[in-house]
């Protein structure tokens, strides 16, 4: 019976249920893909522990060496307090102010006091360098390159060039993958993670860091990229929410693991290298991993793609499957696939027509908002006034129920509510953040907290709904160019604090005002809830007008020439 079922023509997702869709191969293989991901949120968060700004203040004179003075002597006569009382952070006394340890009663010398009574309290920048409080890291590269005062702004231009190799990578490894494998190009990720990591740790300057962050950025696309496509192409669809949704959760639960690493390991090189070294195990591992059969088939490679299926029927058990499997089944399974490939498609059909033009600005927005928001608040802890290692592990956790939450009323009350709802609410709860009084720091990281949860709930939902709005035809250039705008959206989202320093609340209000608008611009996606998934342009434009189309009549021949060509070339 089940070789009569062999022998006629069957979908490749059929034939993947006869090798085992959930088998052994399956489970092993998923396991293995998802454990890098656990690293993979803590190259995307090193950041906020390897470059945390330590309390610092300018470097006493050189002439007070000699001077028999305590610590809290000489910084009284050399350090300028601020508004609030604190030393100030970048400027110093241009000289001594001797005075100052007689009105303050720690010095017994009164004709010292007299002699400098009227000494000019003239002001200067930090000459001689800074002295680091590292009660909290032991060193970071804030530290290490005196990255603070005048360059400061160079704190976010590292995060801002890591994301930068996160975008270049998503446009570089997307297309190398479609054209030398999967397996291939996660192995070179992986062992790309690895050397950029290990040579971050071990940058001698700035330049270098990030030139390494760099490359680290690229390696995260290619791995998220390759490890995605891996997972799915050799699962079944009815089990492909339930094991993206596991994967989410392997990122959530890497941020926690950040934390543990970063609590126990307080030099910013050693951390760096703690995050990098496991990546040349994943590197060895990913050998075993098969390539995809279908990327295989689809790419002319028939006979690897046999012998990878073969590979697969065998190790779940199924030997007798795996001995009637031949060419002539794969080339008649792989019919409908052909069908609904990308062809002649490109990432312009996203444009073309006009309720396609209007999915894709109104995702587009969705995607940059969301990421934007969301690395605004993950890489900004330092402003909540609680401890680094605290505000990260509950940044983390707040992921899990928000994750629930949202599978749940997606689909209770649908995807576009849903997807409206939990951006607003990110938006609202940031700008409220901007009224409360900054001592009032429970209620500001309640908010914060609450806000985050609300974006890890909209990233969850972007991925479903996203992919229940783009035709078959050209779904992965659509779900490609979402991606890349919320590579856009966190490359940008660190240079945004840079304008606190000519307007405190202006961040906060660009933060808070993307999401909602992105949300309100959410309004005018259909609802996808119960509906049949579109495969074609003509899909959408009737799914959009009801019955009718609202396409020209040239743009309706155009859409049917291509489609039957694609028909012709798969036949």
């Amino acid at each position: 019976m089940r070789g009569d079922l062999l022998q006629r023509t069957m979908p490749f997702s059929e034939l993947l249920e006869q090798v085992g869709s959930t088998g052994r191969f399956q489970v092993l293989h998923v396991t293995l893909l998802c454990i890098p991901v656990l690293m993979m949120a803590s190259h995307n968060l090193l950041q906020n522990f390897v470059a945390t700004v330590p309390s610092h203040y300018c470097n006493a004179h050189a002439n007070l060496s000699q001077a028999q003075l305590s610590l809290e002597e000489s910084l009284l006569i050399t350090v300028p307090l601020d508004g609030q009382g604190r030393p100030q952070r970048c400027q110093r006394y241009a000289a001594p102010q001797w005075h100052l340890l007689g009105k303050n009663g720690t010095s017994g010398s009164g004709d010292l006091a007299d002699a400098t009574e009227g000494f000019d309290a003239a002001l200067q920048e930090c000459t001689d360098g800074w002295f680091y409080n590292s009660t909290v890291r032991s060193s970071t590269i804030i530290s290490e390159w005196h990255l603070v005062c005048d360059m400061h702004s160079f704190k976010q231009m590292g995060q801002t060039i890591y994301m930068g190799g996160v975008l270049v990578g998503a446009l570089l490894f997307g297309g190398l993958s479609d054209r030398y494998g999967r397996r291939i190009l996660l192995l070179i990720s992986n062992l790309l993670m690895a050397v950029s990591g290990t040579c971050a740790a071990f940058s001698s300057s700035f330049s270098l860091f990030c030139v390494f962050r760099f490359g680290c950025g690229l390696a995260l696309s290619g791995l998220g990229l390759n490890t995605f496509s891996l997972i799915v192409e050799w699962i079944p669809t009815r089990i492909r929410t339930a094991v993206g949704t596991a994967t989410g959760y392997c990122y959530t639960i890497g941020q926690l693991i950040l934390v543990l690493l970063a609590y126990f390991i307080r030099d910013w090189r050693w951390l760096t290298l703690a995050v990098s070294l496991p990546f040349y195990v994943f590197f060895l591992i990913a050998w075993w991993f098969h390539e995809s059969s279908r990327w295989l088939a689809l790419s002319n490679r028939t006979e690897h793609a046999l012998k990878n299926l073969k590979s697969v029927a065998r190790f779940n058990g199924r030997h007798e499957e795996a001995e009637k499997l031949d060419i002539k089944i794969l080339h008649e399974s792989m019919k409908k696939e052909m069908s609904s490939t990308k062809g002649s498609y490109s990432i312009l059909d996203l444009f073309k027509t006009p309720a396609m033009r209007k999915r894709t600005l109104c995702l587009s927005a969705v995607w940059l908002s969301t990421s934007f928001a969301y690395y605004g608040l993950a890489m900004d802890l330092d402003k909540f006034g609680v401890d680094i290692y605290l505000i990260q592990v509950i940044f983390g956790a707040v992921d899990i129920p928000a994750k629930v939450v949202v599978v749940v009323s997606m689909s209770l009350i649908g995807r576009r509510r849903s997807q409206c709802a939990v951006l607003v609410i990110a938006g609202i709860t940031i700008l409220l953040n901007l009224l409360v009084p900054y001592d009032k720091q429970t209620i500001r990281t309640c908010l914060a907290v609450l806000g985050k949860g609300c974006l890890a709930a909209s990233f969850n939902c972007c991925y479903l709904y996203s992919g229940e709005l783009f035709p078959t035809i050209i779904r992965q250039n659509g779900m490609g160019w979402v991606s890349m705008m919320a590579r856009i959206g966190a490359m940008v989202a660190p240079m945004v604090l840079l304008t606190r320093d000519y307007i405190p609340w202006l961040p906060g209000l660009i933060y808070g005002g993307a999401p909602i608008l992105s949300g309100l611009a959410a309004i005018f996606l259909p609802e996808t809830l119960g509906s049949p998934l579109p495969d074609t342009l003509q899909d959408v434009e009737e799914s959009e007008s009801g019955r009718r189309s609202k396409m020209s009549p040239k743009e309706t021949i155009t859409l049917q020439d291509k489609q039957a060509n694609l028909l012709k070339q798969s036949a």
